[in-house]
Parts: structure tokens; sequence; C-alpha cells
């Protein structure tokens, strides 16, 4: 077991040096993953070390025959062990906490990331002691597939070091046990602690198992067979190493100017030191993606190239068409990585360089001066004697060095000849997937769809049971007329209304002969003579519905002043006087009296007309229930504002009184 353990590591390690990551590419659309196995915290790092070492045999043994057939768009999945654990991982961003990690960038072939999930969550079946996490450069996409059954709280912004892959299943840490961000540290103890439940509810489960169900199956019947014309050397390369057919894609479809013209001579691929190189037929297999990459591209063939001729048939054409583009593909990127080989610059020297300009080494100099010149030159002398040029060679060189190694044995056209190639697969995809689109888009129009009817299900729920209001058991009516009346016996200052709570109100003390001498400095002597007469005033006087004799009225109070002096008996006839005037109108009819609140029993049809004549009685003696018009005022003015700002809701928020939202309304 042991040393098939050793064969399948030393074989995904090669795999994986023959795919770093391209310089000059921004790292998008990548898939970064570590596992974090249960350790404990005092354990040593030489044995920290020692186990992840065992762990890490395990996987590539469990994993690789899971992909080991599958093309890559870019590069193959790979699992490592990091270089340092004592700081920082600059990977996968991780404390230092014993890990595994890895990094795939997928491109344009989703698949890729789907199958990298699902061999993680097949890592965690197959050893329960370990947690996975995963992520790409647009967070965690596994939530994504499962939006429409996630807890409320669980957005982008929360979801930080809460989602885990373990034992099979998806693990989100709850924000009752961690209600800021937890660290790596804290998230990764409740997803092992068995006294914490982090399971994934099964809407979630259901969700992320129908994504990756039947992966890596449905991943390969993603892949593309198809039959091309192609130079000897390129059948061969093909041959021996069939996944470097992803390297020769993306050298076609990256190209530029500068790697064009490695295409244009063709030097390694189809010049040959005996004369011009023969063309064999060959089956070659590449994802999808690849192949429309491929197909869709417009290139010219460059001079020199033997294509067939229009009349040979579309089939014989495209064949040599589709083996051109991949064989100028393997030219531009086998000159490519040979040139940069030799540099040994790749992205770690442009790093370097980075760091050197952010530190300020070229502040005030032109690039291209002899100053700045100098200290580029001595940088690059600094670079080239560090460990990090020697790895970048080693990498940038190695796709390199394994074609050299094929192509320096023995190899004839005789080993293609005689060998009967499968049929091509059917690319109608390609062209007809509107079907394909049409199906996704409504399964997710069903998905959003039982979303909104189970929310609206839930708003049912709880307006179900409750009286006319639709406000929770846990507001009071009573909060609104308590803070209204606190707020309306506050003295105002000169700053304005004092709202906020727990503020000791002070009263404003107006000196009457100050504030005189005041006013007639700024609007000069004010005397009586301006002042027009009463009869001069009488006939400019307002007209209104609640006009009486003035006469009259003078009598009376006259009379009342002299029964009771006191400020309350005036206060009572004001307002006696008010109401008296206010029944004449319909505005009484607007508010409500206590007696309403209390008498809800329905009369009998043959006692209406008696009881109509004493309600119209009861009310001329029945006070306004001013708390309850209040309220029922204020309540009624936030219900039509719809959820939206305004003057009621701001004044009840500055009395620190919230509403609750009207759940009746759809």
């Amino acid at each position: 077991m042991a040393k098939a353990s050793s064969s399948s590591s030393s074989a995904s390690a090669s795999a994986a040096s023959l795919f770093p990551h391209r310089a000059h590419r921004i790292p998008e659309d990548t898939v970064f993953y570590a596992v974090y196995p249960d350790l404990p915290a005092a354990l040593p790092p030489s044995e920290s070390l020692s186990v992840l070492r065992s762990l890490h045999l395990h996987l590539v043994s469990l994993l690789s025959p899971l992909c080991r057939d599958y093309i890559w768009q870019h590069e193959p999945f790979a699992i490592s062990i990091p270089s340092s654990l004592d700081g920082p991982c600059p990977l996968c961003r991780s404390p230092p906490l014993p890990h595994l990690h890895g990094k795939l960038r997928f491109g344009d072939a989703l698949d890729d990331e789907w199958l990298v999930a699902a061999l993680l969550f097949a890592a965690s079946s197959a050893v329960p002691s370990i947690t996975a996490r995963a992520w790409d450069s647009d967070g965690d996409f596994l939530l994504i597939e499962a939006a429409f059954a996630l807890p409320r709280w669980l957005e982008p912004d929360t979801a930080a070091n809460r989602v885990f892959i373990r034992g099979g299943q998806l693990h989100i840490v709850p924000k009752r046990v961690f209600p800021d961000t937890p660290s790596l540290e804290a998230a990764l103890a409740s997803v092992r602690s068995e006294e914490v439940d982090t399971r994934a509810s099964d809407k979630v489960q259901v969700a992320i198992l129908r994504k990756i169900s039947g992966y890596p199956d449905k991943a390969m019947a993603n892949m593309q067979r198809v039959r091309v014309r192609v130079p000897l050397p390129v059948a061969q390369v093909l041959k021996e190493e069939p996944f470097l057919i992803s390297l020769a894609v993306e050298g076609f479809y990256d190209r530029d100017v500068d790697t064009m013209k490695h295409a244009a001579r063709m030097e390694r691929f189809l010049r040959g030191s005996d004369g011009d190189i023969e063309m064999v037929r060959v089956s070659v297999r590449m994802s999808r993606a690849m192949y429309a990459q491929l197909v869709q591209q417009k290139f010219q063939a460059p001079t020199g190239y033997l294509m067939p001729s229009r009349e040979e048939g579309p089939a014989a054409f495209m064949e040599a068409e589709l083996g051109m583009k991949i064989a100028c593909g393997f030219e531009m990127m086998y000159q490519e990585r040979r040139q940069a080989g030799e540099e040994g610059k790749g992205s770690t020297w442009e790093a370097f360089k980075q760091s050197l300009e952010s530190s300020g080494c070229f502040t005030g100099l032109l690039p291209g001066s002899k100053e700045y010149q100098r200290i580029m030159d001595s940088a690059l002398e600094y670079y080239k004697n560090s460990s990090l040029y020697s790895r970048t060679r080693e990498v940038l060189n190695a796709p390199v060095q394994r074609i050299d190694e094929i192509l320096s044995m023995s190899y004839s056209v005789d080993g293609f000849k005689g060998i009967e190639l499968p049929p091509n697969d059917d690319d109608s995809w390609m062209y007809d997937g509107e079907e394909e689109l049409n199906t996704a888009i409504m399964e997710r129009q069903k998905e959003m769809e039982d979303y909104e009817a189970e929310r609206k299900q839930r708003k049912q729920q709880k307006s179900t049971g409750k009286a006319s209001s639709s406000l929770p058991d846990d507001f009071n009516l009573k909060d609104i007329t308590e803070t209204m009346q606190a707020f309306v016996q506050k003295l105002s200052s000169f700053e304005g209304a004092e709202v906020p709570e727990n503020r000791n109100s002070k009263s404003v003390e107006l000196d009457a002969d100050q504030f005189m001498k005041a006013m007639e400095s700024v609007l000069g002597e004010v005397s009586c003579e301006g002042v027009g007469s009463d009869e001069e005033l009488e006939g400019h006087t307002s007209s209104s519905d609640m006009e009486f004799d003035d006469s009259e009225y003078e009598g009376d109070l006259a009379e009342e002043l002299e029964d009771d002096n006191s400020e309350d008996g005036f206060m009572q006839l004001y307002s006696d006087t008010l109401n008296e005037e206010l029944n004449a109108t319909i505005l009484k009819k607007s508010f409500i009296r206590a007696h309403q609140q209390s008498n809800n029993v329905t009369e009998e049809p043959s006692n209406a007309t008696s009881s109509n004549a004493a309600n119209d009685m009861n009310e001329e003696l029945t006070p306004v229930d001013v708390d309850v018009n209040l309220v029922k005022s204020l309540l009624d003015s936030f219900s039509s504002q719809q959820g939206l700002p305004g003057p009621t809701s701001n004044l009840l928020g500055l009395m620190g009184v919230k509403v609750p939202p009207d759940t009746k309304k759809p």
C-alpha cells in the first residue's frame, strides 16, 4: 500500500509540476481549498509534519483514481504540504495551523471547480478526522448554489470562516455561537465539537448534493473526442502526455503578438533536421471548453504549414485546421516557457519587482534611465542568487523538459498507421444549447417561486390567530402614549425639542422686560398709536362656521368668572364651549370616544332608533379618548408610509419606539 501511495504521489507531483500558473495571467476564476486534520494543539511541529505527510499520501492515493483520465482545463488537481507552518499561509491565507492546501484555475470550465468540490466531499467522507473548506475568487461558491435555502443572517459579509466540509456534509458555524466573524481556529473547534450543531439544514444539504452528485462521471461526460491532423512530433507528445493538450490550447487561446512570432516560424514542431515533418491523424480528448476555444477562433495557418484543399471535403479540412491550431499552440507554449525558464523570472520576479517599487527604490527615477537600470540590474542579480530563481526555472521548464524528453526518444510515422480511430463526438451542444439553458433557467425559476411561496406562508402564519392588530406580543401600544406624553411634557430649550431619554430638561426662563427692550432696540419704540380701532378691524375680521354673538359670550363669560375665578374654572368653561362648537361639525365623528372602547355589543334592529338617540346623547357627554386617538393616528400614518421613511417613523424612532411592519399587507 505504501508503494502504491508513493507511486501515486509522484505521478501527481509530476503532473502538477507541468502545469505551473502562467505568469501573465491574473489569478481569477481560481478555486482555493484547504484540509485541516484533527490534531492536538500541543503537538510538536515535527510530529505535525509527519501526520501531514501521511495524510497527504493517503489523500493522493484516494483521490487520484477518481480523476486519472480527466483532462483539466488549465492545471490538474493537486494537494500539497505548505512550505512552512511557522507563519500565515500565503496561498490559502490560513493562520499557522497544520493543513494541506492547493489551488486550481478553472477558467471557462466550471466542471473543474465542482469536481474539486466533489473530491473534497469524497475525501471528508473517507477520512472523518479532517475538515475542509473551498472558496474561489467570488467567495463561498457552495453557498451560492444553496442561496434559497440559507438562513437570513448568512450573507457574503457574515460568511467568513463559517463554511466547512466535514463527514461528507456541509457545515455552517451558527451566528448564535459567534455573533461576530470567528477566527479560523475557533470556527474549526466548533465544527469538530459534538456539543455545537454546525450541520447545515437538510435543504442546504440537498441543494449541494444535487449539484455534486454524479461527479466525476458528470465531468467526464463533458469531454470531447475529435480526430485531428497534426505534425508527427505533436502526435508523439499527445500520445505520451495527453493532458498537455490543455497547455497547448491555453497557449493558442492566450496568444499575443510576441507569441505569434514563434507560431510563424514553427521551429520545434514543424521544421526538422531532415526537412519537413510528416502529418499524421490522431484522436485527441479535451474538454468541451477547450474544443469551443479552438473551433470558434479564426486563425490563418503559418507559411509552410501544409493544409489540404477544400476539394478534399469539409471533414478533412476541419481535421487539418483543428490540428494546425493545436500545433501552433504547442509551439507558442514551448518557446515561451523555454525563454522564461532561461531568464528564470516568471511571476516570482514580477512580485519581487513590485515589492521594490512599493518600497521606493525607484522613486524619482524614469524607467530606462541609467540610475534606474543600475538598480534594476542589482535587483536582478540578487534575485538570481535566491532560491526563488531556481524554483521558478524548474517550474517553467518542467513542460519544456518533458517535451524534449519525449521527442528525444525514437518514434516514427509507422507507430500511427493502421490504428482505427474512434469517431468524433457530437458537437451539436455548441450550437443547440438553448434548450439546456432554458432548462437551467426554469430550475432556478422554480427555486425562486418555491422560496417566495414559503416566505408568504410564513407571513400568513405569523398573522394568523391575532386580533385586528398585527403587532407582535412583545410590542405594547402604551409605549407610544407614554413616550409621547413624556415628550410633550418636556420643556423645549432654545436648541429645540429634547427627545433622547435620560436627559434632564431645563425650563426656559423669559424676562419679559428684557425681551421688550431687545425688541424695541431692533424694531424701534412700539406704541399703541399704530394699532387700529375695533371699528377698523371689524371689517377685516374673517368669518367661519363657528361665528357667535360677542355680546352674549362676554356676558356669559363674565357671569362664569364671577362664580369661579380660578384657572380650573376657566379651562372647564373653555373646554365645554369648544366641545359645543365642535359638535355642530362633522369633525366629532373622526374621533374615538371613551365609551366606544368598551361598548362592543351590537344593538337589536328593533331598538336601533332609541339606541342611536342614546348614543348621540352619550357622545355629547363622553370625552374624547386622547390616547386612543393618538395611537390610531400614528399607526395609520405609519401604515401609509408602506415601509418607507416618513415623519411618523422618524418621530417614533427618536422617542425610542420601534413599530413592527404591518404583516397583513402583501
